[in-house]
């Protein structure tokens, strides 16, 4: 197996382990203070990471690059982030996983809508197989509080999937070039900075009840360091690191394993049931996002 192929792998195995967490998690905490818990404390410790392998602190770029690193940021840090965490909270961690399969048809869609790359017929089947699976697996469970929750829920995650696509995508010849410890770094701290101004803006007087809510809540630190370090730092370093060393639609496959381990986390982890529509709907999905990444 590759170097690319562990990574991207390894990726979808550290990222299942920190949704389950965030499931936990985000039962006392709502997803913006968590979103900005989790990638400050990602932000330290890949800055740490820098200071230790003695790489710079800061890399020479052109201004045009420095706005799209900053575009990608705010749209795949602050902004999908904070969707992926509301759609956990609605939806349970193994519908989570389901709605996750939009993945690599976001890919694709984003590929095409920026790049001009052709979508080949089984990439369209795929896409289809994956828009099937989820609404067929889409039913009410436990986990879900009412049926509203459910729909929003899935439109937060796919939404969340392509706008990360988007920003991903939009810096790929950057991290390919660059150091890719330094450019997840400068994503995070760009990140925090926009949540942060987002909450003096929106919540006027009240940022420390709402935006540093996670550093407040020592009960839960046992919970959400561990899920922060899994996460947005192990996680997307892998996840990006797949990016650099793979084609996109191999990198997505093994992202795509992520699925997998969730909900066979989320069952003996967290009890959520099994159901046979679920199954169905996951295996169609998994099968559709399969024929987009390896078309």
């Amino acid at each position: 197996m590759l170097i690319g192929d562990l990574y991207a792998a390894g990726s979808a195995l550290v990222w299942s382990f920190a949704l389950i967490l965030m499931r936990v998690a985000g039962h006392q905490i709502p997803p913006i203070p968590l979103t900005f818990f989790k990638n400050f404390v990602a932000f330290i410790l890949v800055v740490l990471t820098l200071v230790v392998l003695g790489e710079p602190l800061f890399i020479q770029l052109q201004p045009y690059d420095y706005l799209r690193l900053v575009v990608s940021a705010v749209l795949g840090i602050a902004v999908a982030d904070t969707m992926i965490a509301a759609a956990v909270n609605r939806l349970g961690a193994s519908l989570q996983a389901l709605a996750d399969c939009a993945y690599a048809p976001s890919i694709a869609f984003v590929g095409f809508m920026m790049f001009g790359e052709i979508l080949s017929t089984w990439e369209i089947i795929g896409g289809i197989m994956v828009l099937f699976g989820v609404f067929v697996g889409a039913t009410m469970t436990a986990e879900i509080k009412n049926p509203r929750d459910l729909w929003v829920g899935i439109l937060l995650a796919a939404g969340a999937h392509i706008i990360m696509a988007l920003g991903i995508l939009m810096v790929r010849d950057i991290f390919r070039e660059e150091s890719l410890i330094w450019v997840c770094s400068f994503r995070f701290l760009i990140g925090a900075i926009a949540m942060y101004l987002y909450a003096v803006i929106r919540f006027p007087g009240r940022v420390r009840e709402t935006l540093f809510l996670g550093f407040l809540r020592r009960d839960m630190w046992r919970t959400i360091i561990p899920m922060a370090i899994l996460g947005p730092f192990l996680a997307t370093l892998f996840w990006m690191a797949g990016f650099k060393y793979l084609e996109a639609g191999r990198a997505a496959i093994f992202n795509q394993l992520s699925t997998v381990f969730i909900i066979i986390l989320a069952y003996f982890l967290l009890g959520e049931k099994l159901s046979r529509r679920k199954m169905v709907g996951v295996v169609l999905a998994i099968v559709g996002a399969g024929l987009v990444a390896t078309h």
